[in-house]
Parts: C-alpha cells; structure tokens; sequence
C-alpha cells in the first residue's frame, strides 16, 4: 500500500481529505479511528462512522459486570457521542448499512442515504448464536417475551428490568458469558440453572477435570448446572413459561437467556459481493478481495483463524491504522497468540495455548485440589510452554504469560511453573518480570511501557493507565497493574487525586463542590462548568451527577438544562429496548381504587399499549409507550409519576398491617402511604426504595430496602436502613427504634438528606452505609448537634417543597419544543439480535 498523501482544505475551502468510512461502531471500529487518529489521520482523513445501535462505543466485555450491578452503564462507555464530535468524527449511530457498492465505492444505508468513501473498514462484529428451539419465536417471528440474547447494553438493560419481576431463569450456555450471566442474574436473587451442550463447562478453554472443578464451584453458589444436553423446546405460548430438555425433562422458568456463543455479521460483506467463509476474508494487511475494503475484529477471518477476544483486535486497529496512515506502509498482521485471564461466576480463570497434551513428547504437568477449587496445569514442547490453565489460583499467571509470549527459559523443576516454591514474595516475582513481559493483554501493554509512562512523570496508578491504556480491557490486570506501577515507582505512588471527585468533570470532592456551588451561587449544570471546570470545559459524564447535586442543593431554585439529564429524565419514562418507553403511576403503597384500574385500562386500550405489567413495587407499568404519545396518556391517566426511571425516591412498599391482617402491629399501608407522599420524587445520589411492614413477618421485604420500617408492637416501629436485595443481597442496619409514625418520618428525612449531601454519585446506600459506617450515620442523624440536625431538616424541607410532579408539568408544556419527538426510528428489533 502506497503512503497516503497528506490533504488539506483547498483555497476554495472544499474538504480534500480521503474519505474513510467504517461500518461499524463496536470495540474494533471504534478503536481502528482511535489508532488512526493518534496518527494525525484526522489530518489526512474525513471520517464517518456507522453504528447500528443507538449508542456511542461501550466496552462490551464489561457488560456482564453491568448486568451483575458492580458497573453502571455510564462507567463502561468508551467514546461517547460528543467524543466523535470532539474529533471531527461523523457518527452515524443507529444506522443500519445495508450494503456496500465497492465499484461506485458507495455505501447503502438502511435510512435510504448513501455515503461515498475512499477506504472502508468492516468492523461489523458478531451477534448471540441463537441455536434453533421449537416455540422460541411469537407469531410474529419476534423472540417470545422472556427470552433474550447476551450481546449489547440493550440486551442488558432488558434483562436487569426482566430480573426484578420474575424468579426462575434458564441460562443455555456454559461458556463464559453463560456463567457471568448466570451468576449475575443468581445476585438478582433469581433461581438459575444452567443448561450446557457439552461435557463440560467452558470446554473451549477447560479440560474435563477442569471444567469439572469449576461445576463444582458453580454448584456451591447455588446454580444448577446440566451437562451434556440441549434445550429443544420453550414452552410458551404467550411468555417463557419453561423449557424442555433433549432427554424430556422440563425446567419452570420464566427467563431464558441464551449464551450459545457468537457468530460473525456477514451479511453486509456477502451482500456487497466479498469473499466470505466463517467470516470475512483478510490477508495479512486485513484487506478484503477488494483492495479498498478491510476487516477487523470479530467479523474478519485472518488465516483461517476467528478470533473472539479483544486482544487480536487492538492488534489489528494498530496494523490497520499504520497501513491507513502510511505510519508504517509494510504493517502486517501475522495472527495472535490468545492469553485471557477471567473471573468466572466469582471463580478466577486464565487459559493459553492448549489444554491438553497434543503429542507423544509434550510435557503435562496438572496440580488438582478439588476440595479448594484449584486445578492447574501446563503444558510444556520442546522446552517450550505452549498452554497452561489456572482455575482458582492465578498467581503464577504473570510469569507464565511471560513465557508464553515470548518463549523465555523455563525453570527444569517444571513444579515452579504452577507453585512458588521461595517465600512468596509478591514484589521480587515483578521485579524479576523482563520489560517486554504483556502485562495487559487486552491492549498490548508490557512492563517496561508501564516503567516508562511511571518515568515519564505519571505518578498514580490512574495516571499510568490513561497513559498507557493498560487495565481497560477486562480489567483483570489491574492488581497487576498496581504492582508495577508501585515498583516502578518505587513505592512513591501518589493517590488518584479524581478518586475522591464527586464527577470526573470537576476536580473537586463533593463537599468542597458544595460548598463552591453555594459560594458561588451556581444554580445551572453549565455554570457549574464555567466556574469549576478545568478551562471551563464541559465533560458529558458529570452531567447527570451535577444535575442530582444541584437540584440537591438548590431545590425549586435550580435551573434545569435538559441536555445535562439521562433520556429518561429528560422525557419522564424509562426506555426500552426498542426506543419505547415504560410508564409507571405512582400508587402509594401499593393502593389503588377501581376508578383508577379503570383508567389505567382505558389508556392501555387508547394507546394500545402492547404490556400491562404489574411491578415488584406494587404499581402498574405500562410498557411499549411511543415517546410521542407519552404527554397524552398522561394527561389521560389523571396521576402522578411515579418516578420509576429516575434516581430518585421511587416507591414504598408495603403490607397491608392492621386494617386486615391478624398479624399486624402497626398501620403499615397508611404510613407507607404517608413517607410516599412526603419523600416523592426526591432527588439522590442513586435510586431509593422503601418498604413498611406491620410486623417482624416481613411481607413487603423492609429489611432489604433502602430504607425499611418495621412494626415490632406498642406503637413502636424500627427503622433499618442500607438494605439490598439486587444484584447485593444485605439485610438492612438497624438504625433506631422510635415510638410514633411521626418519628418515623423525621428521622427517614434525616437519613435521606445525610445520605444526599455525602453518598458518592450512584451509590446506593447499601454502599454508603458500609463505608462511612452505622456508628458515623448515627452519630449524625440520632446524636447531631441541634444546629446538625435542623440542618438537615432544612434541607430534605426543601427538595419537599421544590416537589413538582414532571408529568403534569411537561405534559402541559414541553420543556424544549423537540422533547417528546421522536429522535430516531424506533428499532424494528430482528428475530436475531445483532450490533
């Protein structure tokens, strides 16, 4: 490939940069413009790029730490919207390419446009092998509700709303994504079983008695686990109701979420008159049969070979971009040596090369504890090691990915492979690290890269990883990470200083921005910016936080800025995965009137609303709302919102305590309904749910709520605060026992204005209590100074009286005039998931 030469605006001001367009906007195509702009593509190239999900490029590998609830989706998003933006990139989200002209060098979209382009770039990914099942599709060739695929942030967002209403899931796959989703889903508090069509689990990278030691574990977390048959049948017909196994057996469920495995989109390639195998032909420079169109990732067949880690594809990005950008006009990619290092369903894995010994005179050394979990093995040709498998201890992964990759000497006692055999120490095994050694291999990062940005003046750990990229992949190495940085640095290590920022965007913690914001007297996101931010900037993820923090601090004096709100605040509804929206009344308590069931039925007919579901919070969700439609059935609902996409003070559950059961103590539904109306919609750190029960029976779960009150007898009610019972399960702390509904309801305000001013953003407060700690939260909210607690007061009095219900505010009036038009199509979601 000739260098590409470099091109600027002409006189006449007409763009003459090469146009570039990449299809797709995945973790490989997105990572292929960010190669290509470290190397002043930008410069030389006009870039566009197609997405055919509406979002900007997440980290998909983390998706099941999302799902589990130890991310949030914003944490995982890799270049946001204003990213591309701020790179003079055009972004083309949810725009579906159709197929490609390569003798016009046009593209076809799926929205009817055409883009013309100079050099094409496949990244189109893989999506959810869905293995055939008879009753698997409604009648309109739509997966039957309750079943999902494990591929994109929608299919996420879809099960974390599926597994707050139901209880038995049905995981088909024991592979790794199968086992992160099943133990992720087992933290929702579901019932999970796993059903596996082979032997054993994760037979890929396991060999049988490994993937017999890792049922084993499986097992003891309480996920059952089946071997060695299929799922043939979902028993139906209008939801997953079960399914039936190969041998006959039925299992109850009321989800099933298929994790099969992956196969390449290639449908636009054959459809564009591309050579297609498995997946998309490439040489060594990753060009197609087609001089001007090249492929990566997931998508791309290099050498035979399809590769389903991220590793190979920074690989690629690199060797691509050099070739793009005439860095290096002779790059090749000659395939990848694949090490993964995991957490499986809580268990530690990692694997490399092969699992078993393929020749007479290969070496196989195995250390197998099943009693602790623990099976390792390596396997050793020609004094070189060509595979090895650690379950349960990974200590000597370092070492061994060392050697490897780079074939270094191994130790004759082939004992000190799997056991360390001096006394231990952690340190001397990084110092004794060659500098070529791959600390990170999802992004190709060795030590001496890690010693030279330490080096370069990158004094923290964090600084050394945006530096490097090393530990945003998987983010299994970070502890690793850490080590080196740390002896590099040669102890010398300073504190993240954003550790301890409210939001990334403004270098302050959260008192201090407090008190700036009140200084100042900052009632807006963007004066916030202005005032606080470095060089004024601007930064999209902090937003959101400032704008909970804001209307925390101002109450009815905040001005709203409806760019700085997630689209569900924006627009009051919580949306699904196909671009509708979920509408939820609030019923306070869980009591509603027949005259309000008539009028919830007669709008779910209007608007023909598809789902009518009623929730775990004791309330009615109206699911499948066109956002345009969304002013109107509230308008005709008559009712409050409920609040159920915000984070916010949602709900509170109860029981229905004295008036009709004969175990009552206390007037539990009327408290409820009372602490509802008080604390609705009230602005947090994170969602907040509540729940009073009227006595120690605990039917409405008050001791896993955020807050939960608890009738014991004699107009006595305990109140328990920090519970959980989602992706965490944490039986509340006891917080006080007070005497009278009304010292309920101080002291709830109490609690809930310490845990605004002081709970990091998005921590909910079963974190928030565990860290500053009960004797802390008591020694504030029960033992406070007069002037403490009035402030307090003060404060919760505030947002209480800023309360305003959205619902008929905006319904009246939009607050801009495009809120509730409609932004994109809405997805015509296919019988197979795809990116």
């Amino acid at each position: 490939m000739s260098t590409l030469q470099f091109a600027m605006d002409d006189a006449d001001g007409v763009d003459t940069r090469q146009r570039l367009v990449v299809v797709g906007n995945g973790m490989a195509g997105a990572r292929v413009v960010e190669e290509v702009l470290e190397r002043g593509g930008g410069e030389q190239f006009a870039i566009t790029v197609f997405g055919e999900e509406p979002h900007g490029n997440y980290n998909r590998i983390m998706l099941s730490h999302v799902l589990a609830g130890e991310e949030h989706e914003d944490d995982i998003v890799l270049n946001s919207h204003d990213w591309y933006a701020d790179h003079g990139v055009t972004l083309r989200a949810g725009v579906r390419v159709m197929r490609i002209d390569t003798h016009a060098k046009v593209v076809h979209a799926a929205d009817g446009t055409t883009t013309p382009y100079d050099q094409l770039v496949l990244a189109t990914g893989s999506r959810s092998f869905i293995p055939p099942m008879t009753g698997l599709y409604s009648g309109d060739d739509e997966l039957l509700p309750g079943v999902f695929g494990f591929r994109t942030i929608d299919d996420t967002r879809a099960m974390l709303a599926a597994a707050a209403e139901h209880e038995r899931v049905v995981v088909i796959g024991g592979g790794l994504l199968g086992l992160e989703a099943a133990r992720a889903l087992q933290g929702h508090g579901l019932h999970v079983e796993v059903v596996h069509a082979g032997t054993h689990l994760m037979n890929q990278q396991l060999d049988p008695d490994g993937g017999a030691i890792l049922k084993q574990s499986v097992e003891s977390l309480g996920i059952v686990v089946h071997l060695a048959t299929r799922t043939t049948e979902v028993v139906g017909p209008d939801r997953v109701r079960g399914v039936v196994l190969a041998d006959g057996r039925v299992l109850d469920a009321d989800l099933l979420v298929i994790a099969a495995g992956i196969r390449p989109v290639t449908e636009v390639a054959l459809l564009s008159g591309l050579e297609v195998e498995r997946g998309v032909v490439v040489d060594d420079q990753l060009r197609t049969d087609d001089p001007d169109v090249y492929a990566v990732g997931e998508c791309a067949q290099h050498r035979g070979e399809l590769y389903g880690l991220v590793a190979p594809v920074w690989e690629q990005a690199r060797v691509l971009a050099d070739l793009l950008t005439g860095t290096d006009p002779d790059a090749e990619y000659h395939g990848s040596r694949t090490a993964t290092k995991l957490k499986v369903a809580g268990v530690d894995v990692a694997t490399m090369g092969v699992n078993r010994p393929e020749r007479d005179t290969d070496e196989f050394l195995v250390i197998s504890e099943p009693r602790r979990g623990v099976h390792l093995s390596v396997v050793v040709r020609d004094d070189k090691l060509v595979g090895a498998t650690l379950l349960g201890d990974t200590r000597k992964v370092a070492f061994l990915t060392q050697a490897f990759d780079r074939g270094t000497p191994l130790p004759a006692e082939r004992i000190r492979l799997l056991v360390d055999l001096s006394d231990g120490a952690e340190e001397v095994g990084v110092a004794e690290l060659p500098g070529d050694s791959q600390v990170c291999n999802c992004n190709g990062v060795t030590k001496q890269g890690i010693c030279d940005a330490v080096a370069g003046g990158c004094g923290s750990v964090g600084a050394v990883m945006d530096a490097t990229r090393a530990g945003k992949g998987c983010g299994s190495c970070k502890a690793l990470v850490k080590q080196v940085v740390e002896w590099a640095a040669d102890g010398d290590v300073t504190e993240d200083p954003s550790a301890s920022w409210y939001v990334p965007g403004v270098p302050l913690a959260k008192p201090a921005l407090i008190a700036a914001i009140r200084e100042q007297q900052l009632r807006s996101v963007s004066a916030v910016f202005a005032a606080l931010g470095p060089g004024g900037a601007e930064d999209a993820k902090s937003k959101m936080g400032l704008t909970s923090l804001l209307r925390t601090v101002w109450g009815a004096e905040y001005e709203q800025e409806n760019d700085a709100k997630f689209i569900n605040d924006r627009v009051h509804a919580n949306i699904q995965r196909d671009g509708t929206f979920s509408v939820v009344p609030q019923m306070k308590g869980g009591v509603t009137t027949p005259a309000q069931l008539r009028r919830i039925a007669d709008v779910a007919e209007k608007y023909e609303v598809p789902m009518v579901k009623v929730t775990g919070g004791q309330r009615i969700d109206l699911l499948g709302v066109r956002k345009e439609d969304l002013p109107g059935m509230w308008a005709d609902l008559g009712m409050p919102s409920g609040y159920a996409y915000g984070k916010s003070m949602r709900t509170v559950k109860t029981c229905v305590g004295t008036d009709f059961c004969r175990f009552g103590l206390g007037d539990s539904t009327q408290l409820g309904i009372d602490l509802e109306t008080r604390f609705q919609g009230i602005e947090s750190p994170a969602k907040i749910k509540m729940a009073v029960v009227g006595c120690p029976r605990n039917c409405a779960e008050a001791y896993v709520k955020d807050v939960g009150v608890v009738a014991v007898g004699n107009g006595r009610w305990e109140v328990y605060v920090g519970g959980a019972a989602g992706a965490s399960v944490r039986k509340g702390d006891l917080l006080a026992t007070v005497d009278s509904p009304a010292a309920v309801m101080q002291l709830t305000g109490r609690f809930l204005q310490y845990y605004r001013e002081n709970a990091n953003w998005l921590e909910r407060t079963y974190d928030f209590v565990p860290r500053v700690g009960l004797a802390q939260v008591k020694a504030v909210v029960l033992e406070g100074s007069p002037e403490v607690l009035a402030d307090l007061d003060a404060g919760i009095q505030r947002s209480i009286d800023a309360y305003t219900d959205p619902w008929g505010q905006d319904g009246a009036q939009p607050a801009t005039p495009g809120q509730f038009r409609t932004a994109l199509p809405l997805v015509d979601l296919p019988k197979v998931p795809v990116r």
